[in-house]
């Protein structure tokens, strides 16, 4: 969300991840009984809830915790029932926002989402009003340390990456989200380090904001993030990295 670098942006997050590791990790558990009952406990035939477990495990969440999760799930052991909700709205000066939700209580979360907009001078869209200015990528980081961009490139396009793009201090691929496990497998066999994957919402046009607007997106973004019913919030807006550095984005 802040300028060219989505790698600058995971490093500021990742200095964030223990002041809020108890929060992350509910987010998380609920992405992985989700993603359970979807598609079932089996990893290698569920290929969201191998996301959900690249995410529980970035977050250091336990085996006993993941277990759980998984088991709450499929049925084998009780549990609260989470449905998906998407909902889209606009903040300061027009910037698209999608926010993706898990919830047993889709009352509430609506309420709590539209604050937030209201709040910051935004307000809440209908289903469809935004979200056609995103598309999903499969968006795996590998430190530029661990492979040269010659090898790097053979493995991942060999292996379905659509590009692999030169980013500050990692090699950045890129590649379709039903790719994206193909890609991650391809790069585990060539013994070449991960450092950080997701599938993310990468938004087609960006709208630039002034520091004072940018202020204001970024406290709408933390309010909505810090809602426990908030898995993601995806907005197509850019700031140079300094000012995103400075404002805690």
């Amino acid at each position: 969300m802040s300028g060219h670098s989505k790698w600058s942006t995971i490093k500021r997050k990742k200095a964030l991840v223990d002041a809020k590791r108890s929060k992350i990790w509910t987010k998380v558990i609920k992405e992985v009984q989700v993603a359970a009952r979807i598609g079932g406990g089996d990893v290698s035939g569920n290929p969201r809830l191998r996301l959900a477990l690249d995410k529980a495990r970035a977050a250091n969440m336990t085996k006993d915790s993941i277990k759980r999760a998984i088991e709450k799930g499929t049925g084998a052991s009780g549990g609260e029932s989470y449905e998906e909700v998407v909902y889209e709205g606009y903040g300061p000066a027009g910037v698209a926002v999608v926010v993706e939700c898990m919830t047993d209580n889709r009352h509430r979360t609506v309420g709590e989402v539209r604050h937030g907009f209201d709040k910051f001078g935004g307000h809440l869209g209908s289903t469809g009003s935004v979200a056609w200015l995103f598309k999903k990528r499969g968006i795996i980081h590998v430190l530029k340390q661990a492979a040269g961009e010659d090898r790097i490139m053979e493995v991942a396009l060999e292996a379905g990456a659509d590009d692999v793009r030169d980013e500050d201090e990692v090699w950045t691929v890129d590649c379709d989200p039903h790719q994206y496990p193909t890609v991650q497998d391809a790069l585990a066999r060539a013994e070449i380090p991960v450092e950080n994957a997701e599938v993310d919402n990468i938004p087609e046009t960006r709208v630039a904001l002034d520091p004072e607007r940018a202020e204001t997106m970024f406290k709408l973004i933390g309010y909505l993030e810090d809602l426990d019913d908030v898995q993601n919030v995806y907005a197509n807006f850019g700031v140079p990295d300094e000012v995103a550095a400075r404002l805690g984005g």
